[in-house]
Protein backbone atom coordinates (compact mmCIF):
# COMPACT_ATOMS: atom_id res chain seq x y z
CA UNK A 1 0.00 0.00 0.00
CA UNK A 2 1.43 3.67 -0.98
CA UNK A 3 1.59 6.31 1.94
CA UNK A 4 -1.15 8.26 0.38
CA UNK A 5 -3.28 5.21 0.40
CA UNK A 6 -2.35 4.54 4.27
CA UNK A 7 -2.59 8.68 4.79
CA UNK A 8 -6.32 8.48 2.96
CA UNK A 9 -7.20 5.39 5.49
CA UNK A 10 -5.84 7.12 8.36
CA UNK A 11 -7.58 10.41 7.36
CA UNK A 12 -10.99 8.24 7.73
CA UNK A 13 -10.45 7.00 11.00
CA UNK A 14 -9.77 10.02 12.24
CA UNK A 15 -12.72 11.21 10.38
CA UNK A 16 -14.84 8.68 11.99
CA UNK A 17 -13.09 9.26 15.59
CA UNK A 18 -13.15 13.08 15.70
CA UNK A 19 -9.40 13.74 15.82
CA UNK A 20 -9.39 17.33 14.63
CA UNK A 21 -5.34 17.37 15.36
CA UNK A 22 -4.39 13.75 13.93
CA UNK A 23 -7.02 14.74 11.20
CA UNK A 24 -4.92 17.77 10.71
CA UNK A 25 -1.68 17.09 10.33
CA UNK A 26 -2.52 14.43 7.78
CA UNK A 27 -3.97 16.87 5.85
CA UNK A 28 -0.86 18.79 5.69
CA UNK A 29 0.61 15.25 4.89
CA UNK A 30 -1.67 14.81 2.23
CA UNK A 31 -1.04 18.38 0.51
CA UNK A 32 2.45 18.24 0.81
CA UNK A 33 2.66 14.61 -1.33
CA UNK A 34 0.20 16.24 -3.90
CA UNK A 35 2.40 19.26 -3.77
CA UNK A 36 5.56 17.54 -4.69
CA UNK A 37 3.89 15.51 -7.63
CA UNK A 38 3.07 18.71 -9.00
CA UNK A 39 6.29 20.06 -8.62
CA UNK A 40 8.28 17.49 -9.88
CA UNK A 41 5.48 17.21 -12.53
CA UNK A 42 5.17 13.89 -12.27
CA UNK A 43 1.68 12.49 -12.85
CA UNK A 44 1.96 8.99 -10.70
CA UNK A 45 3.11 8.61 -7.29
CA UNK A 46 6.13 9.92 -5.76
CA UNK A 47 9.34 7.08 -5.02
CA UNK A 48 9.25 5.30 -1.36
CA UNK A 49 12.63 7.48 -0.86
CA UNK A 50 11.12 10.50 -1.95
CA UNK A 51 7.91 9.85 0.43
CA UNK A 52 10.26 9.18 3.19
CA UNK A 53 12.38 12.84 3.05
CA UNK A 54 9.23 14.47 2.44
CA UNK A 55 7.67 12.87 6.07
CA UNK A 56 10.97 13.29 7.75
CA UNK A 57 10.91 17.39 6.55
CA UNK A 58 7.47 17.78 7.81
CA UNK A 59 8.08 16.18 11.17
CA UNK A 60 11.39 18.65 11.56
CA UNK A 61 9.11 21.95 10.36
CA UNK A 62 7.20 20.80 13.04
CA UNK A 63 9.69 20.18 16.27
CA UNK A 64 11.79 23.37 14.93
CA UNK A 65 8.42 25.72 15.05
CA UNK A 66 7.62 23.94 18.13
CA UNK A 67 11.27 24.43 20.06
CA UNK A 68 10.65 28.17 18.79
CA UNK A 69 7.09 28.51 20.68
CA UNK A 70 8.69 26.31 23.80
CA UNK A 71 11.46 29.57 23.88
CA UNK A 72 9.00 32.31 23.67
CA UNK A 73 6.80 30.37 26.36
CA UNK A 74 3.82 29.51 24.17
CA UNK A 75 2.95 25.96 25.05
CA UNK A 76 -0.27 26.40 23.84
CA UNK A 77 1.30 26.49 20.30
CA UNK A 78 4.49 24.09 20.92
CA UNK A 79 1.81 20.95 21.75
CA UNK A 80 -0.15 21.02 18.99
CA UNK A 81 3.25 20.96 16.57
CA UNK A 82 4.69 17.86 18.57
CA UNK A 83 1.56 16.30 18.61
CA UNK A 84 0.73 16.73 14.72
CA UNK A 85 5.26 15.15 14.51
CA UNK A 86 3.94 12.30 16.47
CA UNK A 87 1.43 11.98 14.35
CA UNK A 88 3.16 12.26 11.06
CA UNK A 89 6.18 9.84 12.67
CA UNK A 90 3.79 7.02 13.05
CA UNK A 91 4.24 6.78 8.97
CA UNK A 92 8.07 6.52 9.25
CA UNK A 93 10.36 3.62 9.56
CA UNK A 94 11.48 2.87 12.82
CA UNK A 95 14.73 4.74 13.59
CA UNK A 96 17.81 3.97 14.14
CA UNK A 97 19.27 4.61 18.12
CA UNK A 98 22.34 6.61 17.87
CA UNK A 99 24.63 3.52 18.67
CA UNK A 100 23.52 2.12 15.60
CA UNK A 101 24.12 5.16 13.52
CA UNK A 102 27.64 5.52 15.15
CA UNK A 103 28.48 2.17 13.95
CA UNK A 104 27.34 3.03 10.44
CA UNK A 105 29.18 6.25 10.66
CA UNK A 106 32.28 4.47 11.93
CA UNK A 107 32.41 2.35 8.83
CA UNK A 108 31.58 5.00 6.23
CA UNK A 109 34.50 6.85 7.64
CA UNK A 110 36.67 3.46 7.14
CA UNK A 111 35.78 2.95 3.86
CA UNK A 112 36.06 6.50 2.89
CA UNK A 113 39.81 6.87 4.53
CA UNK A 114 38.15 10.27 6.13
CA UNK A 115 40.60 11.62 8.49
CA UNK A 116 39.83 15.38 8.57
CA UNK A 117 36.55 17.39 8.19
CA UNK A 118 37.56 18.21 4.47
CA UNK A 119 35.91 14.56 4.07
CA UNK A 120 32.60 14.89 5.92
CA UNK A 121 30.71 15.06 2.76
CA UNK A 122 31.90 11.70 1.91
CA UNK A 123 31.47 10.06 4.70
CA UNK A 124 27.68 11.82 5.44
CA UNK A 125 27.05 10.54 1.63
CA UNK A 126 27.45 7.19 2.52
CA UNK A 127 25.84 7.01 5.63
CA UNK A 128 22.72 8.75 4.04
CA UNK A 129 22.33 6.16 1.56
CA UNK A 130 22.65 2.97 4.15
CA UNK A 131 19.84 4.37 6.67
CA UNK A 132 17.73 5.59 4.43
CA UNK A 133 15.41 7.55 6.16
CA UNK A 134 15.70 5.79 9.44
CA UNK A 135 17.83 8.68 11.03
CA UNK A 136 17.88 12.16 11.65
CA UNK A 137 20.49 14.20 9.43
CA UNK A 138 21.29 16.27 12.40
CA UNK A 139 22.56 13.28 14.51
CA UNK A 140 24.66 11.74 11.68
CA UNK A 141 26.40 15.21 10.85
CA UNK A 142 27.00 15.78 14.64
CA UNK A 143 28.35 12.20 15.10
CA UNK A 144 30.82 12.37 12.01
CA UNK A 145 31.71 15.61 12.95
CA UNK A 146 32.62 13.98 16.72
CA UNK A 147 34.81 11.62 15.36
CA UNK A 148 36.68 13.63 12.36
CA UNK A 149 37.26 16.64 14.63
CA UNK A 150 39.19 14.03 17.57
Amino acid sequence: MSLSAKIMEAMKVAMKNKDALGLQALRSVKSAILLAQTQSGAKEELTEEAELKLLQKLVKQRKDSAAIYSKQGRADLADPEIAEAAVIEAFLPQQLSQDDVAVMVDAAIEATGASSMADMGKVMGMVNAKVAGRADGKTISTLIKARLSS
